[in-house]
């Protein structure tokens, strides 16, 4: 038996904008938009349309709302892998991406955290 990880729900304020995020900011792509009626979209994103995992861009409604940016209490709850780590940081900053630091090295590569539209903060990170 073999299991993987498909869809994780990322949480957002409005459909159009969290996708004109992640295609600016993190050059990804657009894999579905599929109207569910009601308001509600089936909308799937992913660095490449061969990602083994893909964003499930939700929007929060009632209660779900006071998560929006909170995904992971604070810590960083995602871990972006790069094969250029120069190149992915210039087109982020170019699109407005906020890092908190500047680029560190450790023994599992060059890593520096960034935040998202919503202030969920992420690590940029070439491995070694």
């Amino acid at each position: 038996m073999t299991n993987r990880l498909a869809l994780v729900a990322y949480l957002a304020r409005d459909y159009d904008e969290a996708i004109a995020w992640f295609q600016d900011a993190l050059g990804w792509v657009l894999l579905e938009d599929t109207d569910m009626g009601g308001g509600k979209r089936w909308v799937r994103m992913a660095p490449d349309s061969t990602a083994a995992t893909q964003f499930l861009i939700a929007r929060a409604v009632d209660d779900q709302v006071g998560a929006i940016g909170h995904h992971a209490g604070g810590r960083v709850g995602y871990f972006l892998h790069t094969d250029d780590f120069e190149a992915s940081r210039v087109q982020m900053l170019a699109a407005s991406v906020v890092f908190e630091e500047e680029p560190r090295h450790e023994t599992y590569g060059t890593v520096a955290v960034f935040r998202d539209l919503y202030g969920n903060r992420w690590d940029l990170i070439e491995p070694s």
